[in-house]
């Protein structure tokens, strides 16, 4: 037993996969989709969701199973995939086990924190065979995440992440947004046990705010809103790009020089 692979191949549940440099994947997950593709998968990728935009030149050819929550169960089972990748947040558990019914292999992938990319584009790579391409991402992540660490301290603040309006949601301590604001000591109000809360504005609640951030998705708020809120709560406001903070894998690596940005953009509003 090689527990040192073992561990490297293991998924968000613990199951333990087989190298499959042979694999037929269909890929559930937007970020993931990505990833696979700049790790030269591509041409393993039997099915993506609608979503599963980036690359877009690379992924127009691949044929769509339908969104994260609305799949297409026949389309898949057409396409007959030896693998199917999903995540914990992003798809619903009824349709991943529906889809192990008659899917060999479900890899489920469940990133909470910047440095979790680094086991992702690891088990990716073992899993399908592009060990190497992994390797040289995990280093130019390291080089990304050390820039980050690097930067001088500055002050702490509390955030509240906006991700939907009507009804207004936000995000909750241990997801992937909390964490990667936690990398510049930022910190997000505790508004319950729900992961992605909902919430009602109240002075309470703003007068325990340094600031809002605003993201562009799932919502597509814009500078509108963000102008709007601010002179509605009378704190800074200020709208943030979404896949630089949300989407694990390929975009991670943007997405922490992003992060670094982040404090003059606030400090700017």
């Amino acid at each position: 037993m090689n527990t040192a692979t073992d561990s490297i191949l293991a998924d968000a549940l613990g199951n333990v996969h087989a190298p499959a440099p042979e694999a037929r994947i269909v890929c559930l997950v937007p970020s993931i989709t990505e990833l696979l593709c700049d790790l030269g998968l591509a041409g393993k990728l039997v099915g993506r969701t609608g979503f599963c935009i980036h690359p877009r030149a690379v992924v127009a050819d691949i044929p769509k199973v339908g969104g994260t929550k609305a799949v297409n169960i026949e389309k898949i089972r057409k396409l007959a995939p030896t693998h199917v990748v999903v995540n914990i947040d992003e798809n619903e558990k009824p349709t991943v086990d529906e889809l192990a019914g008659f899917v060999p292999h479900i890899v489920v992938t469940h990133p909470d924190a910047p440095r979790d990319n680094l086991h992702l584009a690891r088990l990716m790579g073992g899993i399908f065979g592009a060990e190497d391409a992994a390797a040289r991402w995990c280093a130019a992540f390291e080089a990304e995440y050390a820039a980050l660490r690097a930067l001088p301290k500055t002050p702490p603040r509390t955030v509240l992440y906006c991700i939907w309006q009507d009804p207004w949601m936000t995000v909750s301590d241990g997801t992937y947004i909390a964490a990667m604001l936690a990398e510049l000591g930022w910190r997000v109000p505790d508004l319950g046990a729900d992961r992605y809360p909902r919430f009602a504005w109240s002075q309470d609640l703003v007068d325990g705010l340094d600031a809002v951030l605003l993201s562009t998705e799932p919502y597509r708020f814009t500078e509108a809103h963000a102008d709007a809120l601010e002179k509605q709560l009378g704190i800074p406001v200020l709208l943030v790009d979404g896949e630089m903070m949300s989407w694990y894998g390929s975009r991670a690596l943007a997405g922490l020089r992003y992060l670094r940005a982040l404090p003059a953009l606030l400090d700017g509003v």
